[in-house]
């Protein structure tokens, strides 16, 4: 008997009503030795993009083999494809087709993906054949539930679709020169009020950057100037007095920006996103 794959669920339901009960009671009605872990369903409101970097943020820590369903889902029960995409690195993502899949794609790659087949791997026979706007419990909960409980293989999800019609959000990619670096506000940190850049750190310290040294930061929005300060690059929180801002390595190896025991985002009205974009010069 093969083991039961762990899943792993994402969504914007949040908690004050029993959507995502509903949800699991059909993945425990497949199999009661499902194991499900929440990843958050506190993700804002049809923000596709905070889907797709929330489910590569936390992919690679789990075991090879773990299915992953992320439903924010905006256009629920349209012509957009529900579909399974197994990831080259060994993970199953179960997602509707609408952006979800950007991050993934970009950083970790899909060998393949597959379009959900209703007529056998959607929910049957609880009375919500006709309703179209709750795929979370009819067919993504469900289709992930028989698929991590091994009940079909992934050729049997459905047909498969060229990895290259993958629906993919705009992704600016960062310029790496010699002092000087740019990119975007990627996504925040919404308990510490953190912010999480594109830029990857390691790449930053090879264009000369050094921890301990100041730098300029300059934070456009829609092209306009919302901050230039001089912040110092650290490596923690702790090395900037309390209520300090900094430029920091966070732990996924990006630049960051944070305010020692503070929210950067609040203190300085700064948001996410593509029109959010950075640029960090060295001082010295």
């Amino acid at each position: 008997m093969k083991e039961l794959k762990l899943m792993v669920f994402q969504t914007d339901f949040g908690y004050k009503d029993s959507t995502v009960a509903a949800m699991y009671g059909v993945v425990k009605r497949v199999n009661r030795s499902l194991e499900i872990i929440d990843s958050t369903h506190e993700l804002p409101q049809f923000d596709v993009w905070s889907a797709s970097y929330r489910l590569w943020q936390a992919m690679r820590f789990w075991p090879e083999g773990t299915v992953f369903v992320s439903v924010v889902d905006p256009g629920v029960g349209t012509a957009r494809k529900a579909c399974v995409a197994l990831t080259e690195n060994g993970y199953y993502i179960v997602t509707p087709d609408n952006g979800t899949l950007t991050h993934v794609l970009k950083e970790h790659g899909i060998r393949e993906v597959r379009e959900i087949d209703e007529t056998v791997n959607r929910l049957h026979g609880a009375g919500t054949d006709e309703t179209a706007v709750f795929h979370g419990r009819d067919l993504f909960g469900y289709c992930a539930a028989k698929l991590a409980a091994d009940i079909i293989s992934f050729e049997e999800v459905g047909p498969a679709y060229p990895v290259q019609e993958i629906v993919t959000l705009p992704m600016e990619t960062p310029r790496y020169e010699k002092d000087c670096i740019s990119g975007v506000i990627e996504i925040d940190d919404p308990n510490f009020g953190n912010l999480f850049t594109n830029i990857n750190t390691g790449k930053a310290l090879e264009c000369g950057f050094r921890y301990g040294e100041t730098v300029l930061v300059t934070i456009r929005h829609s092209e306009e100037i919302v901050f230039e300060r001089s912040l110092p690059f650290s490596k923690t929180f702790g090395e900037a007095e309390e209520g300090s801002p900094i430029l920091y390595n966070n732990e996924l190896m990006k630049m960051s920006l944070a305010v020692s025991c503070g929210s950067f985002a609040r203190d300085y009205q700064i948001g996410f996103g593509g029109d959010w974009k950075i640029t960090v010069r060295r001082e010295s």
